[in-house]
């Protein structure tokens, strides 16, 4: 049997894509958590010095994206076809250009940088946030099967949603516009085995 190994900080983060293609897919694996003190001693033993790594045999596979890819591939929810895997590429690569505009945002609420929360909040985070999700609402509403590709579910569902539930617990009001959004979260985090994960996964704090 394949052995899988997934290296990151106590946190949900950038990890828990994968976690969740994990869950979805019934896969055991072994997660190593790093702690920020074992972290610098760590670093250079990554492939571009940072985490996740997943280990596939002892073979790492670093960044977060090319590792839910890898893993949706392999447990069949990368999408039906080559025209759907490029779709479900899209939207996450659309999505990670989201993520990087709200950074300086994210930073400080994380408390990883100083900074004002409340102004970065108006003029950083609240405008990229409308910008892009008018965008993935739009998607949403034109496919009648709830997903954001095809008639099944892909990792770029569950990476979005999970987002989505992230905002509900800090920041509520954001998302109330966008309902085929809402549902589309509330649709995928009750699958069962996502469902089943959620309720026993470690309580991060983000």
């Amino acid at each position: 049997m394949v052995h899988y190994k997934l290296i990151y900080f106590p946190l949900k983060g950038r990890a828990e894509i994968s976690r969740q293609i994990f869950a979805y897919a019934g896969q055991d694996y072994e997660e190593q958590v790093v702690t920020f003190e074992q972290w610098p001693a760590l670093k250079n033993s990554t492939p571009f010095g940072q985490i996740p790594v997943l280990e596939v045999d002892g073979k790492p596979i670093a960044q977060s994206y090319a590792i839910a890819r890898f893993l949706a591939k392999r447990f069949g929810i990368a999408g039906q076809n080559s025209i759907e895997e490029a779709e479900v590429n899209a939207i996450a690569d659309q999505f990670h250009d989201y993520l990087n505009e709200v950074v300086p945002y994210m930073s400080v609420v994380a408390g990883f940088k100083p900074g004002d929360a409340n102004q970065l909040r108006n003029d950083v985070f609240l405008p990229n946030f409308k910008k892009h999700f008018t965008l993935f609402e739009k998607i949403l509403a034109k496919n009648p099967s709830g997903f954001f590709v095809g008639n099944s579910l892909t990792w770029v569902d569950l990476l979005i949603s999970q987002h989505i539930q992230d905002i509900l617990e800090k920041d509520s009001g954001v998302v109330e516009e966008f309902k085929h959004v809402l549902a589309h979260r509330e649709k995928v985090q009750n699958l069962d085995k996502i469902k089943q994960w959620i309720e026993k996964r470690p309580k991060y704090p983000f």
